[in-house]
């Protein structure tokens, strides 16, 4: 159950939330490896994220999200089975989605590092949320 194949060895599905500056701001319980990241979200944070993307929250997410709806934005993709790109006018979204995501993804990839223990878990699984949220006190608090 704890085995992610995407990542070939097992591993934790963890959540997060930052806001668009790059300030974390809430990180989710552990999913097993194996749960993708749309099952994940819809346990932990898209209950309590689709009232305020409705109050006028933009809300962006990876392309692991696609099919989330509720206003939660999320990139094109190309489909697989029609050739050619997806267009001058998608792929600006893209980047223009990619580059207003960049310092949330910072964000996380900062905690990741600053906390090392997030990187290599071997205690129990069910304990890596526990850690990132112990994580994520740590570093707001030592934020300026």
């Amino acid at each position: 159950m704890w085995y992610a194949i995407r990542i070939k060895h097992c591993a934790g599905n963890v959540q997060f939330l930052a806001t668009p500056d790059g300030i974390p701001l809430w990180v989710s319980g552990v999913e097993p490896g194996s749960v993708h990241d749309l099952a994940a979200a819809r346990v932990h944070a898209l209950p309590d994220l689709y009232p305020a993307i409705r109050d006028g929250l933009p809300a962006l997410a990876d392309i692991g999200y696609l099919g989330a709806g509720g206003g939660l934005q999320v990139p094109f993709r190309k489909h697989p089975d029609l050739p050619g790109d997806l267009g001058l006018d998608n792929e600006t979204y893209n980047k223009l989605h990619r580059g207003l995501r960049l310092p949330a993804e910072r964000a996380m990839a900062e905690l990741k590092q600053r906390w090392r223990t997030l990187q290599h878990v071997t205690l129990s699984p069910n304990r890596i949320g526990a850690i990132a949220q112990a994580a994520l006190a740590l570093n707001n608090a030592w934020r300026p």
